[in-house]
C-alpha cells in the first residue's frame, strides 16, 4: 500500500510526520528518517485499531489493490 506522508520541520526542531489519508496518524521524529520510521509503526498501528473497532462480516470481505 502507498500512503503520501507530509513531514514538516516544528519550532523546537523535530520532524512532524502525518498522514492525511489516515485521520490522526502522526508522528515524529529528530531526523527525518526517524520520523519516517515512527510513522510506519503509526500507520501499523493505526490499521490494527480501525480493524478492531469493525465489526463486519469476513466472508464478504474483498481485499483491493489500488
Amino acid at each position: 500500500m502507498k500512503l503520501h506522508v507530509v513531514i514538516e520541520k516544528d519550532e523546537s526542531g523535530y520532524f512532524v510526520a502525518e498522514v492525511p489519508a489516515l485521520p490522526g496518524c502522526l508522528s515524529q521524529g529528530k531526523t527525518r528518517e526517524e520520523a519516517l520510521t515512527n510513522i510506519k509503526e503509526a500507520i501499523e498501528g493505526w490499521f490494527e485499531v480501525m480493524e478492531s473497532k469493525q465489526s463486519f462480516d469476513r466472508t464478504r470481505l474483498v481485499e483491493l489493490t489500488v
